[in-house]
C-alpha cells in the first residue's frame, strides 16, 4: 500500500470564522480516510481572512476527490483547493 502526501487550502467563509472549530472538524472527518501525520498551519490571505493549510499522508487507494467533497460539508468552509499531491516513498 503506497502513501501520497496531500496538501489542501481550506478557505473559511469569513474572517470571523472560528478556525479552531474547522481544524477539529477536519480531524474528525479525516479519520475515516486512514490519514496519517496531519499538520495544520494558518496562512493570511487578505483583509483579515486566514486559510487553514492542512498536510497529510493519504493512502493512494483513497480518492482525493472524496476527501475534498467530505471536507466541503464542514460548516463555514467556502472552498478547498488541492495545493500539492505527491507520492511518498519510504
Amino acid at each position: 500500500m503506497g502513501m501520497a502526501v496531500l496538501k489542501l487550502k481550506v478557505m473559511p467563509e469569513s474572517p470571523e470564522t472560528d478556525l479552531e472549530s474547522i481544524k477539529k472538524e477536519i480531524e474528525e472527518r479525516l479519520k475515516k480516510f486512514d490519514v496519517k501525520n496531519k499538520t495544520f498551519e494558518e496562512q493570511p490571505i487578505a483583509f483579515g481572512l486566514i486559510a487553514v493549510i492542512t498536510t497529510m499522508a493519504l493512502p493512494e487507494e483513497k480518492s482525493t476527490d472524496e476527501v475534498v467533497e467530505d471536507l466541503l460539508k464542514i460548516e463555514n468552509v467556502s472552498s478547498i483547493d488541492v495545493i500539492d499531491y505527491r507520492r511518498a516513498f519510504g
